[in-house]
């Protein structure tokens, strides 16, 4: 009885380090996160969405700390969420420039309508 139990968690110990050892590097989840990051940045997340940028950021330099230290399926979790979070960053960056842009031209609008009222 004790020898199967033995076997049993051999087996278990050998079929979970050879799933370790098959989980490639996340490499294009990082190149997908680094580049969410880059447009992002472009449509001015540092500004319009400070909090998102940050946690993105943070998201893809724990991913490389899990990369280097082999931790993939860690690695690969962290640089889709750190994309998702740029994505989110972008999105509430361009709603900002569109608020900001909405604004300026009611003010306009109004500058205009208060020339041409006697």
């Amino acid at each position: 009885m004790r020898t199967l139990s033995v076997s049993a968690l051999s087996g278990l110990l050998i079929l979970a380090l050879a799933a370790c050892a098959s989980t490639p590097p996340p490499d294009a989840e990082m190149a997908l996160g680094k580049a969410a990051m880059g447009q992002a940045q472009s449509a001015g997340g540092n500004e319009y969405a400070p909090a998102e940028m940050r946690m993105a950021r943070d998201k893809l330099e724990r991913a490389q700390l899990a990369i280097n230290d082999k931790h993939y399926a860690q690695a690969r979790l962290l640089a889709e969420e750190a994309q998702v979070d740029a994505r989110l960053a972008q999105s509430k960056s361009e709603s900002g420039k569109a608020a900001t842009a909405v604004k300026e031209d009611g003010r306009v609008l109004r500058e205009e309508l208060e020339r041409k009222t006697p």
